[in-house]
Formats: structure tokens, sequence, C-alpha cells
């Protein structure tokens, strides 16, 4: 029988507490139904998003059960979420197929098994799992960096397996991440440097010693050179983080899109200028603000210019913090995010 221990509850019912006793009361979503049954696919925002008009405060709202749950990111495909408007509250159901529906029959006492990776996260982890362990942003010039400064084959596309020959790799780091310098991170409004985001190319880990050193590529996702740089790689990062408000006042930025382009939309991953420094933390819920910008109106001789006023369009969730920087996965929008868009509290 799955054992799960609850430290995490426990936190969650603190941060959710003081969420309470700071926040205005969470209000219900137009058209909220009185239940929803699970699915799988399914993340906490989105079944939260069918109940509450913002979605990343369900830390507040869910009724715990210890009966059938432990663990709030632990609900699974087939249980049914019931709404409490008096709360409101949301409560866990017992699981299709686990002794009958609620209000069918006796349900008698039983113990069921469920594969932990079905489990349903808060937000979809594979739309941010390639940025939990890469570098992203480096945010001031790296001092003598390692180097690659030889491959061992001629071909220009090196595969796992494959040796590559670096120096200043630094001893007592075996695994390091290969990158290419990137284009400067700036505030569209500001102008203000907040450092250069890096481009991904792979990983490698020291086989030997020499000098330069030897190491093995265990990752490549794109070509990988002469010249390129290294970084120690970090471990793992899991996001397990609760969504909760910004303590602090947010008015930063949409500072570029990964990959490039000028708009994206809902699960896109995006740069905010804001980071450690400003008080930004992963978890952290922020509101997308479009910028409308200026209107000009023309009566006879005269014009008049009107700056509009910006308008709410969508949610992001912070998870990955540096020092100037955040990036945010875009969660709710009624339309594209640009590049210039304003990120304020939620």
């Amino acid at each position: 029988m799955l054992r799960i221990i609850s430290s995490l509850m426990a936190s969650i019912a603190v941060l959710a507490s003081a969420a309470v006793q700071a926040a205005p009361p969470v209000e219900i979503a137009t058209n909220a139904p009185d239940s929803y049954t699970v699915v799988k696919g399914d993340t906490l925002w989105g079944i939260s998003g069918r109940f509450l008009q913002k979605p990343w405060r369900w830390p507040e709202v869910w009724e715990m059960n210890e009966d059938e749950i432990k663990n709030p990111h632990l609900i699974y495909p087939g249980q049914i979420v019931y709404l409490d408007r008096n709360g409101p509250r949301l409560r866990l159901g017992n699981r299709i197929g686990s002794g009958g529906a609620v209000g069918q029959g006796r349900i008698e006492p039983r113990a069921y098994e469920t594969p932990i990776d079905e489990a349903i996260s808060t937000i979809p982890l594979k739309s941010i799992a390639p940025f939990l362990q890469r570098p992203l942003v480096v945010d001031k010039a790296v001092k003598n960096p390692a180097t690659i400064v030889a491959t061992e084959t001629s071909r220009v596309y090196l595969a796992k397996g494959d040796t590559i020959f670096a120096k200043n790799v630094k001893k007592g780091v075996k695994n390091w991440s290969i990158f290419r310098t990137g284009k400067p991170l700036v505030d569209p409004i500001t102008n203000k440097n907040l450092g250069v985001e890096v481009q991904y190319l792979g990983a490698a880990k020291v086989v030997k010693r020499t000098s330069p050193v030897t190491l093995e590529i265990t990752d490549a996702v794109q070509e990988i050179g002469t010249g390129d740089l290294m970084l120690p790689l970090e471990d793992d990062l899991v996001f397990s983080y609760v969504p909760h408000a910004p303590k602090a006042k947010v008015d930063a930025h949409l500072v570029s899109i990964y990959r490039g382009v000028q708009e994206t939309g809902r699960l896109s991953v995006v740069a905010v200028s804001a980071g450690r420094a400003d008080g930004m933390e992963p978890g952290h819920a922020v509101a997308l603000y479009r910028n409308r910008g200026t209107a000009i109106y023309k009566e006879g001789n005269k014009k008049e210019t009107y700056k509009l006023p910006e308008k709410r369009y969508g949610s992001a969730l912070i998870f990955r913090v540096f020092e100037h920087v955040s990036y945010a996965l875009i969660m709710d929008t009624d339309g594209q995010a640009t590049v210039g868009d304003t990120i304020r509290n939620p």
C-alpha cells in the first residue's frame, strides 16, 4: 500500500492559513460545477480553474481528508472533486471503482495501491522539466570558463558517447552542462541589462583528468563543438512549491519568450524582469497585463493623446529564479503574450 509522508501537507496548511488571513475571499468561477471527475492529464491548477476564479489559490480551499488524501499533490484519475459553495471548499470523493460511488451502497474500508507516477501534478511538469536542470541565465561574465578546446572526431554534430577535451575544468566537479552564450536579456521598458540567456547544447562527464581534461558527452540536443562553454551541471530540481502570491509589490515585464519568438500562448515558458534580488521565488503566481499603448484622437486641428489602460489577460507561475530574472510558465491567457507586457501581483 502506498504510504505518503505528509510533511509537505503541513507546510501547505501553514501557507494556506497565512494566505487566508491576508487575502480577500476566494471567488467561485462562473458556471462552476458541483463536482468533477479527475481524468488522466489533469493538473491541480486546471481542476481548480473549473471551480475558482483564481486557480492558483487552490491551497486555501482544499478540504483535507486524511483517509482519502495525504497530500494535495497526490490526486488520481477517477477520483471526484466536490465543491462546497459555502466555503468555498473543495473536497475529494471516492475513486471510481473503490467500493462504490458516493451515496451508492455500503462503503467498507479497503486498501488500494496506485502508482505514484499517475498522480496529478500542480502544473504540467513536462512543460518545465527541461528547464529545471539546464542553465538559463548567466548573471555576470564567467571568468576563465571551462571551454571545449578539441573533439575526438571531425564530425560537426557530436552525439551521446562522443569524447571532447576541455580546459579550465574545475576539480571535484564531474558533471558539466555545455552551453553557448546567447542574447542579452534587457528590460524592454528600462533598458536595464539583466544578464545573458544561454543556449543549452548538452551535458558531459569527466572520464579522465588529463591536460586538457577528457570528457564524455552524456546528452546532446544541438551541435557541440570547439569553443563551446561549460558550467557545473546542477542537481535535478523538483518543482513541489505551493502556488502563492508574492509578498512584495511586483512591477516587472515580460523580457523574452523561449526560442526567440515575439508572441506566445498558454503553457509557454517566458522570462520575467524580476528575480531573487526583487523578492521573487519559485511558486509565485503573477498576473499578466497587456500594454495597449496610446491612442491619438483628432478633432479638427486639435490632437489629443491618451495612454490606454492595461488589460489583465492571464496568469503565470514562477518556477525558476535567478538574481535579476525569473522564468515562468503561462497558465491562463485569453490572447497572445507579448514581449513588453507587464507582470504584476495576482
